[in-house]
């Protein structure tokens, strides 16, 4: 494909991009990331199930314990890839030489919170484990 043609498409999906913007109100679409921190710093024993859901979304799993108080998983994995490429051109007018190192890296983080409610729904207790590798 032509460098050109590869301009129009690309000139061509921002306009329909943007005419879909202007009909009325767009949605804000806001991607807050659930780390430790937060948990840490914003999750409070005696807190509401209502309150936590505001805080973190909804859990991954809901069960009860054995005197059938609520408890909530959230078991987030993220995979990070970073593709890296240097190249170095060299030439003559007529003889050329083109070299090209390619490498990626991958990380994985994993995150659990449990928390876990009294009989009113309230945060009991809450723990959390994270990993990285």
């Amino acid at each position: 494909m032509t460098q050109m043609r590869r301009g129009l498409m690309l000139a061509g999906l921002c306009m329909v991009m943007g005419w879909n913007g202007c009909g009325g109100k767009q949605a804000e679409i806001k991607e807050e990331r659930l780390t430790v921190g937060r948990v840490q710093g914003e999750v409070k024993v005696g807190m509401s199930a209502a309150h936590v859901a505001e805080l973190l979304g909804s859990p991954n799993i809901v069960t009860t314990d054995d005197k059938r108080r609520e408890v909530w998983i959230y078991d987030k994995v993220s995979t990070d890839r970073v593709d890296t490429a240097s190249s170095s051109y060299a030439g003559l007018i007529i003889l050329g030489t083109n070299a090209s190192d390619r490498s990626s890296s991958q990380r994985q983080r994993t995150l659990t919170i449990i928390i876990k409610y009294d009989e009113e729904k309230k945060v009991r207790d809450f723990a959390y484990n994270s990993t990285q590798f």
